[in-house]
């Protein structure tokens, strides 16, 4: 029997709801392979009175036929939990009366949890779906105490935009929602050891700075091999595992997926980011409120991050955070064909540089983490990239994490990927100082920079150390 790890509150918050007294309706979303459909199969398993899952946009070649697909498949949905005596419908107005007469036969008294999986993909142009979906709810849902509506889509932008901040006939009828969040270190670690998969700690970090804590992902591992030899076997040679997964993962979930695409091959070109203006230039992209609508439909699904640097007034940057996306277009997309091209390759200086910005991500994924490492967890702070242009007197610098703190600190963080304790050389160190005493140019006079260490196997202390105030060890990022 599957065993669920991780989620214990969303656990907690489903089965409260189960046992509420009043109908319930309940929106899950999240990152698509994340795993809501695994928790809520986990969570509510056996007390289903009515599931079904909409037909994924990717295996419909015929555009013009998806309605009918989609309807179809819910009739046929009907038909498995005892629908009687209808024919199959022509619009949702008339599928969602179907199924509030299977709904009424099957009602004993007892909770009935109806499971709508994928619900974006059923909500295909000018098929009138919504509104005969807002009338399910409101015309009888509501209206039966015993009822718990549970829907799930991997469209986040959609699940929020047309049920938590519906401004029409949904309006306020979200009685709760959940953002399912990829593993954590410390989750892929309890995933790991219940498959009896053995893997150091610093090779768990590796799989997050190439899969993201995405446990569909981390299904395909296989206990018995390495790290490099799994990576290999899922994404590399002539038969991977996750064949094509970069380009089917956004055309399942947003109806512009090319222009998504290039939004994310843009920001995976520079590591701090990107303005809008710089986005729509070097994509082509019109700037306007279609690409707004875009970025915000990227960022909402956890593929990018909108923020503000620091120092840089009122303008917002665009950060890609989606650690899969990075590493897909950084090798595996021009090195597919090459079976063995992590085994052969990582420990070379061939992806050295990813290796940095990667271990970069995985840092801004677990900053709770680095915070509780530097005993900071009660202060109130924010995080932010910082970087200012050279000119011919003074050298520019970059900072890819500062911690701004309410007691006046600032943390900045130098992170390191490293498989031995980092040593710092009088080159890295003058590099440090000069970003510390450009930083401090910034600040006020009652504000004092630590300069801070994340790094996996922690500082080798030397002669060019000692500026270094704090440590985070990589062992640090895996508590809960």
């Amino acid at each position: 029997m599957s065993t669920i790890i991780g989620r214990k509150q969303e656990i907690e918050e489903l089965e409260r709801l189960y046992y509420s007294d009043r109908a319930e309706f309940v929106a899950i979303y999240g990152r698509r392979r994340v795993g809501k459909t695994f928790l809520i199969k986990q969570a509510l398993k056996d007390r289903f009175t009515f599931q079904h899952t909409g037909v994924s946009p990717v295996d419909q070649q015929d555009e013009k036929n998806r309605m009918r697909t989609q309807l179809e498949s819910f009739f046929y949905s009907m038909l498995n939990h005892g629908l009687e005596g209808f024919k199959q419908p022509k619009t949702w107005m008339e599928a969602f009366y179907q199924l509030t007469q299977l709904l009424q036969k099957l009602d004993n008294g007892q909770r009935m949890v109806i499971f709508i999986d994928e619900l974006p993909w059923m909500d295909t142009p000018r098929s009138g779906f919504l509104p005969a979906f807002e009338s399910f709810w409101n015309g009888w849902c509501n209206g039966h105490d015993n009822v718990m509506l549970v829907v799930c889509g991997s469209a986040t932008s959609w699940m929020l935009s047309n049920l938590s901040r519906s401004k029409g006939g949904l309006y306020g009828r979200v009685t709760d929602e959940m953002k399912v969040s990829p593993f954590t270190l410390k989750e892929c670690e309890e995933y790991f050891e219940h498959e009896n998969i053995e893997l150091s700690r610093y090779d768990i970090i590796q799989s997050h700075m190439v899969f993201g804590g995405i446990p569909y992902y981390l299904s395909y591992f296989r206990k018995g091999y390495s790290f490099e030899q799994n990576t290999d076997m899922i994404l590399f040679g002539s038969k991977p595992r996750l064949n094509d997964e970069f380009n089917r993962l956004f055309r399942a979930i947003f109806t512009n997926s090319e222009d998504c695409k290039k939004i994310i091959r843009c920001l995976a070109k520079r590591n701090y980011g990107f303005t809008r203006e710089e986005i729509a230039s070097a994509t082509g992209l019109p700037l306007g409120g279609g690409l707004s609508d875009t970025l915000t439909a990227l960022a909402e699904s956890d593929f990018i991050v909108r923020y503000s640097p620091y120092g840089k007034g009122t303008g917002e940057y665009y950060k890609l955070i989606d650690n899969f996306c990075l590493f897909w277009l950084k090798y595996v997309e021009p090195n597919q064909e090459d079976a063995t091209f992590v085994n052969d390759n990582f420990a070379s200086d061939v992806m050295k540089g990813w290796r940095g910005v990667a271990f970069e991500q995985v840092c801004w994924q677990h900053i709770q983490q680095i915070k509780r490492g530097l005993g900071i967890e009660g202060v109130k702070s924010s995080i932010s990239a910082w970087n200012v242009k050279g000119d011919d007197q003074k050298a520019g610098a970059q900072v890819d994490l500062l911690i701004m703190r309410d007691d006046n600190i600032v943390n900045l963080c130098e992170m390191k990927f490293s498989g031995s304790p980092y040593a710092i050389d009088i080159e890295e160190e003058a590099k440090m100082l000069h970003r510390v005493d450009m930083l401090k140019e910034t600040l006020s006079a009652k504000q004092r920079v630590h300069l801070t260490l994340i790094t996996t196997f922690g500082l080798l202390h030397g002669k060019h150390s000692g500026k270094v105030q704090k440590v985070v060890i990589g062992d640090d990022l895996f508590t809960s």
